[in-house]
C-alpha cells in the first residue's frame, strides 16, 4: 500500500494535470503570483504552483516518476512512523521555496521540491551506487547535480533544480547535521498539532517498505547499495 503523504501528493498531481488537460481549469488559475495572493486573496495558488507539472508528456512523466519513488522512499525509510514529522518537511520546504521563489521570480516550484525530496534522500543514503540512462555511474549524493545536468540537456532552466538542492540542504543541514555538532541543537520540532493530527499507531511488525537499495526502478535510476 502507497504511504498515505506519497498518495496524496502524487495523486493531488496527477488530478490537477488531468483537470489542465481537461480545460476544467487553466495554468494562469495555478501559477504563483504574490499579487493576486495578497490583494485578490487567492491563497490556494501558494498550494496549486507546487501540483502542476506542465502539459502530460516527457517532462511531466519523468518528474512524476521521480517524485513518486523518492518521496514514497523517504517516507518508507527514514520517515517510517513519523507521518507528522515528513508533513513538517513539506510545509518547511515549500515555505522556504516560496520565499525563495519571490525572489528568482519562479511561477511553478514543483520540480524543485521533487529535486528537494531526492536531495534530501541522497544525502541520507550516500553509499548507495547510482546508474543514470546506463550511461553514468556515481553515488547517491551525486544524483540532484546530475538530474540539473539533464534538466540543463533538456533546454531547461538550471534555476528550479538550484532552489531545490538549496532547500534540501537546509533541511538536511538543520535536521541531520546542525543537531550532531558541538553546541548543535534541533532547531526544526514539529508542531504538536501536526503530530496530533498525522502520527498514527505503529505499523504491521511485517510491514515490507519499498526498498531503499533500488532508488530509481528504472534505466535511469537504478542503484545498489554498497557492499551488497
Amino acid at each position: 500500500m502507497i504511504p498515505v503523504v506519497t498518495r496524496a501528493y502524487t495523486t493531488a498531481c496527477v488530478l490537477t494535470t488531468a483537470a489542465v488537460q481537461l480545460e476544467i481549469i487553466t495554468p494562469f488559475q495555478l501559477y504563483f503570483n504574490p499579487d493576486l495572493i495578497l490583494r485578490n486573496y487567492q491563497v490556494w495558488r501558494l498550494i496549486t504552483n507546487f501540483l502542476f507539472f506542465g502539459p502530460v508528456g516527457f517532462n511531466f512523466l519523468f518528474n512524476m516518476i521521480f517524485l513518486y519513488r523518492y518521496c514514497r522512499m523517504l517516507e518508507e525509510g527514514s520517515f517510517r512512523g513519523r507521518t507528522a514529522d515528513f508533513v513538517f518537511m513539506f510545509l518547511f520546504g515549500g515555505l522556504l521555496m516560496t520565499i525563495f521563489g519571490t525572489f528568482v521570480s519562479l511561477v511553478f516550484l514543483g520540480q524543485a521540491f521533487t529535486i528537494m525530496l531526492v536531495y534530501v534522500w541522497s544525502r541520507r543514503n550516500p553509499n548507495v551506487r547510482m546508474n543514470f540512462f546506463g550511461l553514468l555511474n556515481f553515488q547517491a549524493p551525486f544524483l540532484p547535480w546530475v538530474l540539473m545536468g539533464f534538466s540543463l540537456l533538456l533546454g531547461n532552466s538550471i534555476i528550479v533544480d538550484l532552489l531545490g538542492i538549496a532547500v534540501g540542504h537546509v533541511y538536511f543541514f538543520l535536521e541531520d547535521v546542525f543537531p550532531n555538532q558541538p553546541g548543535g541543537g534541533r532547531w526544526l520540532k514539529t508542531p504538536s498539532i501536526i503530530k496530533m493530527l498525522f502520527d498514527t499507531p505503529e505499523e504491521d511488525a511485517n510491514y515490507n517498505p519499498l526498498p531503499e537499495e533500488r532508488p530509481g526502478g528504472f534505466a535511469w535510476g537504478e542503484g545498489q547499495r554498497l557492499g551488497g
